[in-house]
């Protein structure tokens, strides 16, 4: 999910462990590839979890009916 390789190099000072941590995790070869890797995966559940609201949304405002069919969610 990389976009166009647009660098920038960057100085933060951020825990070792967890970015050696991300970088077995995510297989990655180098820290960079690491850090790359999660940013893609956090832009990517963020996506994935906007469009499941806009479609719950959808979903709540088409008042569509639920029937309990089996029964179990009566009080």
């Amino acid at each position: 999910m990389a976009t166009i390789n647009k660098r920038s190099h960057k100085h933060f000072q951020l825990d070792s462990i967890k970015i050696k941590r991300a970088q077995k995790l995510l297989r990655a070869d180098t820290e960079t590839e690491a850090i790359e890797r999660a940013l893609d995966l956090v832009i990517a559940e963020y996506e994935k979890h906007r469009l499941t609201v806009a479609a719950n949304d959808r979903f709540v405002k088409s008042g569509a009916a639920i029937k309990d069919v089996y029964g179990t969610l009566e009080d």
